[in-house]
């Protein structure tokens, strides 16, 4: 039997750490000891973990030297108050938050994109998750970045609701059910009713008229691909999807590169499921192919009529899934095979 090691997973009860949990039990990740950490108003409450459960305990009084390993999503704020105890009690800690992707020397990994940056873990002893929007983009453009380079990508985003947390599901159901029983609705969590509705803004908005989802679009992408030159021009919207999110990408390639070509480099790259039939339904979607999936799914790759070296394609993956929870497991996954 090979070495098994002590985990820990905060932010147990929400969405993400509910998945992370459930991944780590079904991909049979080397777990001796794990525990789940929440809130104190969540102690006592028990998550699954494979055929068992896990009674819930406190992060404030937790001691993180009980552990090797901790997956952190529970908010920019937990991670900024706790991440540096558990760095000082040993733990080598995967986050997902915003709280450490752009500091320098805190490498921002996905798997399938740049693996080789988790070595970088120890100058602070933590790998930063990216976002969710992020992760299923630059999958899906490495082996089109890597075969021709790109110089520009404009995207547009559809985000479901559950990147917003629990909270998120929470609203977009209740105003559902008032609506479709002729009661009236309050937005709580987002600036507008969510439900049969589409919100172009996610996140706060910047001086540049942006918003911050959109320009983590921008500053993720070029640190993960190591190229500041790439030039992002992202649109973030909400729509009313409880999971799954759906991406329209308009690349301009260094190099021309045919339809064909890309669908071919698609289709061997790994991560990547190409569903591309130019017929009814011949094409991905978030809530009927992504969910629950591993995979980032591409179709509609056409070449763009208005540019000679451009490519189109829309893109879906569930956003809990590998956008959060799958990406940190297999973050873990190259860690504790290479470098712990």
């Amino acid at each position: 039997m090979g070495r098994k090691f002590n985990l820990v997973v905060v932010g147990a009860t929400g969405a993400v750490g509910e998945a992370m949990l459930s991944i780590l039990a079904e991909r049979k990740f080397p777990v001796g000891k794990i525990y789940a950490l929440a809130s104190s108003c969540s102690v006592g409450k028990k998550v699954e973990f494979g055929n068992r459960w896990l009674k819930v305990e406190a992060l404030d009084d937790f001691d993180f030297s009980k552990a090797e390993l901790a997956l952190f999503s529970a908010g920019s704020g937990i991670s900024k108050a706790f991440v540096p105890k558990a760095v000082d009690a040993g733990c080598v800690v995967i986050d997902d938050t915003p709280c450490f992707r752009y500091e320098a020397d805190i490498p921002l990994v996905v798997p399938e994109v740049n693996p080789e940056a988790i070595a970088g873990y120890c100058h602070q002893g933590i790998v930063a998750n990216p976002g969710c929007s992020t992760i299923q983009m630059v999958v899906a453009l490495k082996p089109i970045y890597d075969a021709v380079g790109i110089m520009r990508i404009n995207v547009c985003t559809y985000q479901a609701v559950s990147g917003s947390g629990k909270e998120g599901i929470e609203e977009l159901a209740m105003q559902t059910a008032n609506l479709l029983n002729m009661k009236s609705v309050d937005a709580d969590l987002y600036p507008k009713q969510i439900a049969f509705n589409v919100l172009p803004q996610i996140d706060l908005f910047q001086e540049n008229g942006y918003t911050r989802e959109e320009m983590k679009l921008v500053l993720e992408t070029r640190k993960i691909m190591g190229d500041d030159a790439i030039l992002v021009n992202p649109t973030a919207v909400r729509v009313p999807v409880f999971y799954g999110h759906s991406e329209a990408l308009h690349i301009e390639t260094r190099k021309k590169i045919r339809a064909e070509e890309a669908r071919a480099l698609l289709a061997q790259a790994a991560g990547v499921t190409v569903i591309d039939e130019c017929c009814d339904g011949g094409y991905p979607t978030a809530v009927t192919d992504s969910v629950g999936k591993d995979a980032t799914f591409v179709g509609r790759i056409r070449e763009d009529i208005s540019h000679p070296c451009g490519l189109d394609m829309w893109v879906v993956s569930d956003n809990v899934r590998k956008g959060a929870a799958l990406n940190s497991v297999q973050i873990a996954e190259i860690l504790v095979k290479d470098y712990l």
